[in-house]
């Protein structure tokens, strides 16, 4: 399958979520770092924080900003799992299996969510929530200790992408299974990444790096003619530091990663990257995996299902596909790093 038609999952939209794992704008938006030529705003969503950047000649207006904090609120209202009013609240909630309307943005992005659950054989999968929830990374945020196999068993049956149809076109969706749960935190931050985006372009600007919980889109260059450059963190809890840097041009970048989301227990360390075909926190050895592509959606959902996978399973997804990827491996003597010839293209040496 090409890499365009196809389209973590685990950080919530909660209104305290930890700092993901991610990409580091090079230019930030402080008045002591932003590049030369380039405005910026900033605020908060989904848990953690938001900036866009504009190398436009007329800067950014206070209406744009509005604006985005307006759409991103939207977004919240539509999709989060914390907010018990939202519409995926409701629908999570509900235990009925007849037709329910959904919004048309909502269907937009379960359709993706979806499609990249069966693209990666369920590595991503939009129906985690149990799991996720069962863990303790979800909305009651419960960590601390490793649940019974049973419990394990029990969640796992509801898991399941195929559990829920949707109808696109009609913008309505049902579950095949009362008790099935969507979870759209693996693809949310990325699909408002590209509204806020879109909203930029309506407003009139084609120089711009947006950027959501370290997730990132960039189209056009700064004021000199160079592209916008971000830096993969360094997979290191509790510190951030720049392990790679990459040039973006039209184009986006999200990362997942096992370094910031977890909880230790009985001497181990179970991570938030749940995988929902076997219903435990990932074990291997793959510490982040970043992936560029045309969408932030797009690299989103990639970005998890690879980091699901692990580094050899993982890898030879990336190529098969034509993937933009790049793996850092925990080994005993520290990290490695491994990425696809289509990643390569866009480092800085």
């Amino acid at each position: 399958m090409d890499r365009r038609t196809y389209l973590k999952g685990t950080l919530g939209l909660a209104a305290g979520a930890l700092l993901p794992p991610g990409v580091i704008a090079l230019s930030g938006c402080s008045g002591t770092d932003l590049a030369e030529g380039v405005a910026c705003f900033r605020g908060r969503t989904m848990g953690t924080g938001y900036s866009v950047q504009s190398a436009e000649p007329n800067g950014l207006s206070k209406a744009l900003e509005a604006d985005t904090a307006a759409l991103l609120e939207q977004i919240e209202t539509r999709m989060s799992t914390y907010l018990p009013s939202s519409e995926l609240s409701r629908f999570n909630a509900s235990r009925d299996t007849d037709w329910m309307p959904l919004s048309a943005p909502n269907a937009r992005v379960i359709a993706s969510a979806l499609e990249a659950s069966a693209a990666s054989g369920g590595a991503f999968d939009a129906t985690v929530g149990p799991l996720v929830n069962l863990w303790g990374f979800g909305p009651d945020d419960r960590r601390g200790a490793a649940p019974a196999e049973a419990e394990i068993g029990a969640a796992l049956e509801r898991v399941g992408y195929a559990n829920i149809e949707l109808d696109a076109a009609g913008e309505a969706i049902r579950k095949l299974r009362a008790d099935a749960y969507l979870d759209l935190s693996g693809i949310a931050k990325g699909h408002a990444v590209d509204d806020v985006a879109e909203l930029l372009e309506r407003h009139g600007h084609t120089a711009y790096l947006a950027e959501i919980g370290g997730e990132l889109r960039a189209r056009g260059t700064k004021e000199d003619g160079s592209a916008w450059r971000v830096a993969i963190e360094r997979p290191t809890a509790g510190r951030r530091a720049v392990y790679r840097v990459v040039e973006l041009r039209d184009a986006a970048i999200a990362t997942s990663g096992d370094y910031r989301n977890f909880f230790d227990a009985g001497g181990q360390r179970y991570s938030h990257s749940i995988d929902p075909r076997g219903g435990r926190p990932v074990a291997h050895e793959l510490a982040s995996v970043s992936v560029i592509a045309d969408s932030t959606m797009e690299a989103d959902a990639l970005s998890t299902a690879l980091m699901i996978q692990g580094p050899a399973e993982g890898l030879d997804f990336a190529r098969e596909h034509s993937l933009a990827a790049h793996f850092v491996i925990k080994s005993a003597a520290g990290l490695n790093e491994t990425y696809t010839d289509a990643f390569a293209r866009h480092l800085v040496a």
